[in-house]
Order: structure tokens, then sequence, then C-alpha cells
């Protein structure tokens, strides 16, 4: 393999987890060469050694390397360096899902220009490999769904409220592993999840990335009751990403979900992520592996590394056609079976209220539980629906929450596969 001159800017969690590997990792990239850091502070968890420190990140291209690392996150100072890199004729290995989402076609096109490459395995799924994989290994296929848990820390948090755990305290435990910022919101709330699954729509459809307008939901009002439902009729909750070609788009969405137990992805536990991707030729399989922590990311990272100490002459990976600009089907068109929670006042002719205002909508009901009085003296009803149209659905939520016997509401979506 070609040696590389390699420059990190960012010394958090994910840069000290990589150069731990590449300080005391495999020999197979050990005469790689680790030049500098760009760091405007110490971190006091890892000793850098003799590696040289650079205070200002923006000098890094200027240094004598063949690939900058960048792991600073969030997005116009990164995509700003990450340019800067592109055009001084530096490769660039990014783990940001957000600069890529949001800036990926500018930042191609300026690295195809330059003749470098910009590598985002780990942007995706940390270490668990599909960039690489939908880009180049599934060339020969057509791809008509990519669906997921593609963030590991939400997946983290559900399955441990699946075992009875609160969400606030699973969440300082996340935060606490390293799994979880310290600001979690872009986790907790479906956006990071979001960013992952517009990537991996622009690969598998060979597009352009995908606008931000699409449906996205956050996992912040789940609670470990809604396992207990999920669990008498063998379902479980977890937080999807799903892009799926159909005839007049791309349906792009990434939610909660209720899913059967007895699917692979309803399996996966703790920070994994699976990825289920359906093509023409190897038929529907699955990618599955950590989705959080610095060894996981650090693993995407090396890979990318060691694609471009490759043979330069064959490409690591083949970029989309950002001239197809998909369209995104509006999420109020699609169908849906639903879990509805309903919290209502304890008199008589509730359920036919209910019953009623659904009627009107055209919803009917597949299952209907009614459970004990809660201490507020409210009583949980929980009802599966037959299939509906989500706009329907959302006026129906509307008509319930204006009347006064319903006291609180909520929805989430069962997933067929």
């Amino acid at each position: 393999m070609t040696k590389l001159k390699i420059g990190i800017c960012g010394w958090g969690n994910v840069a000290t987890g990589l150069y731990e590997q590449l300080i005391c990792g495999n020999e197979l990239y050990s005469e790689w060469e680790l030049v500098c850091i760009g760091a405007r502070r110490d971190n006091p968890r890892c000793n850098p050694g003799n590696t040289k420190i650079v205070r200002d990140i923006f000098a890094v291209p200027d240094e004598d390397i063949d690939v900058l690392v960048e792991l600073i996150g969030g997005v116009e100072t990164a995509r700003e360096l990450i340019l800067k890199a592109l055009n001084a004729g530096k490769h660039v290995v990014t783990a940001n899902k957000a600069v890529i989402y949001e800036h990926g076609e500018e930042l191609i096109e300026v690295a195809i220009t330059n003749n470098v490459k910009i590598l985002f395995e780990s942007a995706v799924c940390a270490g668990t490999p599909v960039v690489k994989m939908l880009s180049n290994d599934l060339g020969a296929n057509k791809i008509s769904k990519v669906a997921g848990m593609l963030n590991g820390t939400t997946n983290f948090i559900l399955s441990n409220m699946e075992e009875g755990a609160n969400y606030e305290n699973v969440l300082q435990e996340a935060q606490e592993k390293g799994y979880a910022e310290p600001d979690p919101s872009l986790d907790v709330n479906g956006t990071d999840a979001a960013h992952k699954i517009g990537i991996l729509a622009s690969l598998a459809f060979n597009s352009g990335l995908p606008a931000s307008k699409f449906h996205i939901e956050g996992i912040e009002d789940i609670t470990s009751q809604d396992f207990k439902y999920a669990h008498e009729f063998n379902l479980t909750v977890k937080h999807l990403a799903v892009a799926q070609l159909q005839d007049h788009g791309i349906e792009l969405r990434s939610h909660p979900v209720m899913l059967s137990k007895e699917s692979s992805l309803a399996g996966l536990k703790g920070v994994r992520n699976g990825i289920q991707i359906n093509t023409d030729l190897l038929g529907e399989f699955q990618v599955a592996g950590s989705g959080a922590g610095r060894e996981s990311t650090a693993s995407g990272l090396i890979s990318d590394l060691i694609a471009l100490s490759k043979n330069q002459d064959i490409d690591p990976m083949r970029y989309p056609d950002f001239s197809k600009k998909p369209s995104i089907i509006d999420f109020n068109e699609l169908s849906f079976k639903y879990y509805v929670y309903l919290e209502v006042k304890d008199e008589s002719g509730v359920l036919a209220l209910i019953s009623k205002i659904f009627a009107e909508h055209k919803i009917s009901f597949d299952k209907v539980i009614q459970k004990d009085q809660l201490d507020n003296g409210n009583v949980p009803m929980v009802i599966f629906t037959d299939p509906v149209i989500e706009s329907e659905m959302q006026i129906a939520l509307k008509d319930l929450k204006s009347n006064s016997v319903i006291h609180n509401s909520k929805i989430i979506r069962i997933e067929d596969s």
C-alpha cells in the first residue's frame, strides 16, 4: 500500500479513538505517518506524545500531508476546512454526516475538479460498512429500498427502555459511555438518522442529495409503557429510517415505528445499527454492526484511509449523478397501520365517541385495549388500526384533541417489514 501522510482535525472522542488505532493498532497501516493534529485545545484524556499539534485547524491543509481527516463536527466551519484541503490537492476523510448531507454535492464536485477524493464511510453507521458497498459492490444491482436503524444512540436508548429503563437515565448512560454527544438533540430528534438515510438514498438511487423537507420525528415521546403495550402483540419499538423507490418518486422518512419481534431488525440491541437493502439480483439482505463509539467510527475512518492507500488508478467509490434530482413523495400520502395511545376521562360513552370520530375518517380498528385507571383518574386506551392514509390520521387526531374527554394522545406507525 502507498504510504500516507495524515493530518487529523479535531481532538475529541472520535479523534482520540483514531489516534490510538494509528499509533498502537494493526501493522497493516503501521507505515502511515501521522504528521499533525489540528486541535484548538488539549484533550486531558489522551496524550498525543510527540505528534505535532496545530492550534489553527485551517493551517493543517498547509502541512505536508496527503489526507486530512475532518473530525471537528458541525457544518459551515467543517465545509470551509474541507474545501481548503480539497483545493490544496489533499484527500479528505470525514465522519461528518451533516456536512455531507448539506454540502456533499459541492464538496464532491470540488474534489473531482482537483483530482482528489473525499470519502465518508464512517458518516453513516460508524464502522458498519454500507457507503462503499452501495457505491461500488452493489453496482450491478437495482436497489429498490434501504431501511434500518441508523443511529446507535437511539437504538441504545430504546433497547434499554424495552427492559424497563427510564429515558432520562439511559440517555445519561449513553453520554457517559461516549455513545451520545453532550447535546444529544440531533440523535434523539431523528435528524442524525435523516441525514444518513438521505446520503444512502443518493448512493442507492444514483441521484442528488434529497431536500431536507421529508418527515423527521424523534424518540422523545416514547415511554416504557409503549413497549409494554407493543409486547402484548409481539411488537417492539425502534427508530427506523427508510428510503424506498416508488413509481412516482422516493419515499423518504425517519421516525419511530413498531416492528414485529420476528423481524431481523427488531432483534438488534444496544448501539448496533441494522440496514436492510432490497435488490433485484441479490434479493433482500441485511448488514449489521456497531453504530456508535469511537472504536467503531475509527474502523470506518481507517477503511477509507486503506482505500486511499491502494492503487490510485482505482476509484475507491463511485459518486452519484447529482444532475438527477429526486422527487420526494409527500409523507401525508403514505399509508400505515397505527398504534394510537389515548388518555381519556373515566366516563361512559367515551369509546363510542372515539369510534364515531374515527369512523368519520374511515379509520377502522384492528384491536382496542382499555387499561386500569391511572393515578390522575384518566383511563389509558390503546387502539391498533387497519391501514389508513397519514393525512386522514392527522385530521382524526386533531378532532380527538379538540374534545374535552381526550387528555392525551400519541401515535406510532407500524412497519410491515
